[in-house]
């Protein structure tokens, strides 16, 4: 399945319900949320969910991909897109921030790019006869890191310490980023000469990989009506701020409280150590990636108007959250296998709790 977040009919804002807890009750053990708290959470949750609305303005089909931005921002982590060339990645990202109302800046990463470009670096002045720090585009909300495969493994290195610590660091000199701050990295899944592959290590430290399908027949023809009818990508006009800063921080305050049962933080783990066991995998989860699932289904859980995780949570964000996380051995490469058919498979066969 293309789509990040497997929205099925019964993943709605009332659906599911916690491990031996009844719906509609609180499961046992977890803290009555203040008011004034939830109050401020479920405004939060109405403008982040109206941002599908907003970029369906500009971008057609790609609601699933939006919301896997969303939970991404929401867990203060970074996202891969990968998608064949022309599927509006860069128009997805820049239309996002403007209805998120954040920065945003874009990277074309190539084979001539430096570390400095990217970060930014010292500079001297004549007026003053002192070296100054000019910042590089890595100080923004959104980074849009365009083909990040494309540029060697020592400038891809240079977003490590960013990703991780939301920092740079400039002979000896730790420059804090701004916040929200999130890299959205491009990579095409074709024409592989000429690329670096990334690392494994990596690959880690991207919350999750989503795939950018390629519109239906039905949307690529309301796509092709929108241009004929004048549509501009590059003048994005008609998207307006409908979240901001102040609502994710709400909203990241709400997931911190979405209660968890332990048959459900058993279930994860199943998951990632079933995937350790695999005969088709040689690298299995590690445990980094098992917190990314736990994290990832306690945002997606709070965005579908729940307070608890549900193990349909976890089945829906397992292949994005995974998928990048693993990966397969040659001869399971050779025979047609992939990392999301290996998951898929897992999921069929580890037991869910009831």
């Amino acid at each position: 399945m293309n789509h990040p977040v497997d929205l099925g009919k019964d993943d709605g804002p009332n659906s599911g319900a916690p491990v031996d807890t009844p719906p509609g009750n609180t499961p046992p053990g977890a803290a009555p949320m203040p008011e004034e708290v939830r109050r401020q959470a479920e405004v939060a949750r109405a403008a982040l969910t109206a941002l599908r609305k907003e970029v369906a303005k500009t971008v057609v089909g790609q609601d699933s991909v939006v919301t896997g931005l969303v939970i991404v921002l929401l867990c203060r982590g970074h996202v891969l897109l990968e998608g064949v060339p022309g599927t509006a990645k860069t128009l997805l990202v820049k239309t996002l921030s403007r209805a998120l109302d954040v920065g945003f800046k874009r990277v074309q990463f190539t084979p001539d790019l430096m570390p400095g470009d990217v970060t930014g670096s010292l500079v001297y002045d004549n007026r003053t006869a002192e070296f100054e720090f000019r910042e590089g585009p890595v100080f923004t909300n959104l980074l849009l890191a365009d083909e990040i495969n494309r540029t060697p493994p020592k400038t891809q290195a240079s977003l490590l310490e960013a990703m991780e610590e939301r920092q740079i660091s400039v002979e000896g000199t730790a420059r804090p980023l701004p916040d929200p701050f999130m890299v959205c990295a491009t990579q095409n899944p074709i024409e592989y000469e000429g690329t670096y592959p990334l690392p494994e290590a990596q690959l880690d430290r991207f919350l999750v990989k989503l795939t950018v399908p390629v519109p239906t027949r039905d949307e690529e023809i309301s796509m092709l009506q929108r241009h004929a009818a004048g549509f501009d990508p590059r003048d994005l006009s008609a998207v307006r701020p409908v979240a901001g800063p102040a609502e994710l921080a709400a909203g990241r305050a709400a997931v911190q409280a979405v209660h968890l049962d332990p048959k459900v933080a058993a279930y994860v783990v199943d998951l990632c150590r079933a995937t350790r066991q695999s005969p088709s995998l040689q690298l299995g989860v590690s445990p980094r990636g098992a917190t990314a699932l736990l994290a990832t289904s306690r945002a997606w859980a709070w965005l579908s108007g729940r307070d608890y995780v549900t193990p349909d949570d976890v089945k829906s964000l397992a292949r994005p959250t995974l998928r990048h996380r693993v990966q397969l051995r040659p001869e399971a490469e050779l025979e047609g296998a992939t990392a999301d058919g290996v998951l898929e498979g897992i999921l069929a066969h580890v037991p869910a709790p009831r």
